[in-house]
């Protein structure tokens, strides 16, 4: 048995998602090379189409897309520089920045629909639906999980800030004695 098959199927796993997410992003990049558009671009296009029935904030699209409020908006001014989306204040608060896919957009996604097809046929070749629905439902149970590892951090900064906050408060009623 070599050193690779006798790591545990928990870190081969971890290790199997991380080569995978960036064998995909690789793969994934040389394909819209042509077309000017990042993997990241495109995702966000795909998410803002495929996730909401309504054009969605840049808050809700990071969230969809497991990434930062700054990233998302990052990438959708790149996005809105190519014609691709139009960022828009929301009616009823204008705090609150929209994302709108442009009719540039939907073409561009008619124009590289059956290569991004053939992508997913190759990617999942072999793979049965039996496999496909045991591989979405672990993911799905990593995503929660990391959700919940996500509140579980912002929850200690929030406590952390919290202590800081008593601290400064009670030294600065105190004297300090020489």
């Amino acid at each position: 048995m070599s050193k690779i098959e006798s790591i545990k199927d928990r870190k081969s796993v971890f290790g199997s998602v991380q080569i995978v997410a960036n064998k995909i992003d690789t793969l994934l990049e040389r394909e819209l090379k042509e077309y000017d558009i990042t993997s990241k671009q495109w995702f966000l296009m795909v998410v803002v189409e495929n996730a909401f029935d309504k054009p969605p904030t840049v808050k809700e699209a990071a969230k969809a897309m497991g990434s930062s409020h700054q990233n998302v908006k990052q990438v959708a001014l790149k996005l809105e520089q190519k014609g691709l989306i139009v960022l828009e204040k929301d009616k009823k608060d204008a705090r609150v920045t929209r994302i709108k896919l442009t009719n540039q957009s939907h073409k561009f996604s008619e124009i590289i629909q059956e290569k991004a097809a053939n992508f997913t046929e190759n990617l999942f070749m072999g793979i049965d639906e039996d496999e496909m629905s045991k591989a979405r439902a672990v993911l799905h149970r990593m995503m929660s999980n990391l959700a919940k590892m996500e509140q579980s951090e912002q929850d200690e900064f929030c406590r952390q800030d919290d202590i800081r906050i008593i601290e400064k408060s009670t030294s600065k009623g105190r004297k300090i004695r020489s």
